[in-house]
């Protein structure tokens, strides 16, 4: 006798062994033996085996009609037994009853299950719903493998192609178009992005990776809404001095300036004015939002995002010619030992004599030239005195580190001679020394800044945003803690405001520092302990990796285009780690197949025989191994070796935060390097 049951939702047939009164031991076709209980067993029967039924019965229940069979069943809850009496014309044998059981179980749409062989027929308006339903999934599934089947085959349908960047950004996997792409991929054995870009979803992988970038970021566009400017500070003295700016030759966000002047005995007064839109771009306003969304301004090879409004960059900009307001740090030292015997903060109007250039004046103000007294350089009586105590403040701070700064690995600037957009643009890729007379003495006068001016909101008990380094350790913080890295006692970030949220935070600080002293806290945007600025801590950090990796990807595509538009086949590069190198005639790290085990810092030469634009990655082979070495302290730092998402780099590389109040050099449209995290 043989018997069948459900098991795990699906029903089964076997020989009986033995009953119980609540269990049957049954015996499988395969020989496997099963406890089933009596309440899942459905009937038993004689003939035919049991393998031979289930087969029998689910080709012929593919005969019934749906349809048919639903307009005959009775309306009220019934079992397969009486419907099977009425549908057949006799009481069905075990192939009849089974076949029945078969296509009511496979047709939910139809037959509502009641329990153990027993059904009701779907109401008239469900099942009308329901298979309009049916039909709509149906159509939907033959659309989707048409798209799949046209994707397979090299060609992009019109409705996934609009999709596109949705599909790799923030893809909804129960869509048509997912779904195709999906089966599409699993076919090809491709990514979703190498699939769709080599069906022309995109242009070229430059289209890609900045439409991924902005689809991701920016949804809504990166431009400003028209703003409203509330033009403050033109109430505020004008600061008899004589200041100039130094930028690339591309910068259009001016942060800063320096004056000096000597004083009767023989000290330095020097001026550190930096913009001061936080007198407009107040917190809570219209303005502070557009800016704290944003956190940042994000750079890249030829183009920029900015941070602030142009309405902002334009009122506030320190460009020559025009009195701006300008939160200044006027500095008394000794230029011979960098000894700082006062300091005053004043808010004021500030007219920039000229803005200097990199490009113009690097070659004319070198170390050997600073080093020549007898030498008139191009603004002498600025220079010289500015380079001086530059040179005194340095020693100063090495000697806290205990140890000098590495300032002589070369760094690059990018610049696209044409359409940013367009992979073909002609790029130059033009090394320069980070150690340059103009860069450092730039840097060390916004560290001196930023390390008084967060001493200055130490001593008024004021809180602000810090970056501290402490046994290796670099975070930021509330708190005014020693960046040992640097060599100073504190440092807030207050020299960036036009391009950094975190600097435009401490201007409000200082700016209340400035005018209530030891009163600010009642007054100030911040309280102690304002769990706001945690936020705003959170918040910067997370956003400027995200920046700074788009910045990395950027410079990798344009460092394959230029080997490519250089033709260069051929070159050096230093080992770094293992299987990592750097090139070395373009800032590019890369991993090497193939290469030897050798030492960090060996020199290599490869051959280049390609580059994958959308994974970035250069295809080349080890050739041989050179004589030359280079040093370990001239090598990149670990945050370059590993391509940079960190938001710690600067435990190993202080000289790197001297330049992070400047503005560095790498684009054409102001920076592609945004201020280190320093």
């Amino acid at each position: 006798m043989y018997v069948l049951f459900e098991e795990d939702g699906a029903f089964k047939a076997g020989n009986i062994l033995s009953e119980a009164d609540a269990a049957l031991q049954v015996e499988s076709s395969s020989g496997k033996r099963s406890k089933i209980k009596r309440s899942n067993c459905l009937y038993t029967f004689a003939s035919p085996a049991p393998e031979a039924l289930l087969t029998e019965a689910e080709a012929l229940s593919q005969d019934i009609d749906l349809q048919f069979l639903w307009e005959c069943a009775p309306q009220e809850e019934f079992d397969v037994e009486g419907l099977g009496a009425d549908y057949f014309g006799h009481a069905p044998n075990a192939l009849e009853k089974t076949t029945l059981l078969l296509r009511l179980h496979s047709a939910p749409v139809y037959f509502h299950r009641r329990g153990r062989g027993r059904y009701k027929p779907a109401p008239p308006e469900i099942l009308t719903a329901a298979l309009a339903a049916l039909e709509k999934k149906q159509r939907q599934a033959a659309l989707t493998k048409e798209w799949s089947d046209q994707m397979i085959a090299g060609t992009l349908p019109a409705e996934v192609g609009d999709l596109a960047v949705s599909l790799i950004t923030r893809p909804d996997k129960n869509s048509q178009a997912w779904k195709a792409l999906d089966a599409a991929c699993a076919a090809t054995r491709k990514a979703p992005e190498q699939l769709l870009l080599s069906l022309g979803a995109w242009p070229h992988a430059l289209a890609l990776h900045k439409g991924r970038f902005l689809a991701t970021h920016f949804p809504r566009g990166t431009h400003f809404a028209d703003v409203a400017i509330t033009q403050v500070g033109q109430e505020l003295p004008l600061a008899d001095v004589e200041a100039y700016s130094v930028d690339d030759i591309t910068t259009t966000e001016i942060d800063d300036a320096l004056s000096v002047s000597t004083l009767p005995d023989g000290n330095l007064r020097v001026g550190i004015h930096i913009a001061a839109p936080g007198l407009s771009v107040t917190r809570g306003s219209d303005l502070d939002a557009l800016a704290r969304a944003r956190m940042s301004t994000v750079y890249m090879p030829g183009e920029k995002i900015p941070m602030q409004p142009d309405q902002v960059i334009e009122a506030f900009s320190l460009d020559a010619g025009r009195a701006v307001p300008a939160l200044s740090l006027y500095v008394t030292a000794n230029p011979v030992t960098g000894e700082v015997l006062g300091h005053e903060s004043r808010l004021e109007r500030v007219s920039v004599r000229e803005n200097l250039r990199h490009n113009q004046l690097d070659d004319a103000f070198t170390e050997e030239s600073l080093a020549d007294t007898a030498r008139v350089l191009p603004y002498n009586d600025w220079i010289r005195p500015l380079w001086q105590l530059a040179l005194a403040l340095a020693k100063q701070r090495e000697v806290v580190r205990g140890k000098p700064e590495n300032n002589n690995r070369v760094e690059y600037s990018f610049y696209v001679d044409g359409d940013p957009n367009d992979p073909n643009t002609p790029v130059r890729i033009l090394p320069r020394r980070r150690n340059a007379p103009l860069d450092r003495l730039v840097a060390e006068y916004m560290i001196l800044a930023n390390s008084t001016w967060g001493g200055l909101l130490a001593s008024c008990g004021l809180p602000g945003i810090y970056r501290s380094q402490q046994m290796g350790r670099v975070r930021m913080s509330t708190q005014a803690l020693p960046h040992e890295a640097i060599g100073v006692p504190q440092y807030a970030w207050c020299t960036s405001p036009l391009r950094r949220y975190v600097d435009l935070v401490n201007q409000w600080q200082l700016i209340a520092a400035i005018e209530h002293g030891v009163s600010a806290p009642l007054v100030a945007p911040f309280k102690p302990r304002d769990a706001d600025l945690f936020a705003i801590i959170g918040g910067f950090e997370a956003q400027y990796v995200a920046w700074n990796d788009f910045q990395n990807n950027m410079e990798r595509f344009w460092c394959l285009r230029w080997l490519q538009q250089q033709q260069i086949t051929n070159c050096t590069a230093t080992v770094l780690k293992e299987d990592l190198i750097r090139l070395n005639n373009a800032p590019l790290v890369a991993r090497l197949a193939g290469l030897p085990q050798l030492g960090r810092g060996q020199q290599i030469e490869l051959q280049i025989t390609g580059a994958d634009e959308l994974a970035l990655e250069l295809e080349a082979r080890y050739v041989s191994l050179l004589d030359a070495v280079v040093e370990a302290e001239d090598l990149a730092d670990e945050r370059e070796a590993n391509q940079a998402t960190t938001t710690e780099p600067e435990a190993t590389e202080a000289p790197v935060a001297a330049l992070a109040t400047t503005e560095p050099q790498s684009s054409n449209t102001d920076s592609a390097v945004p201020p280190p995290l320093v």
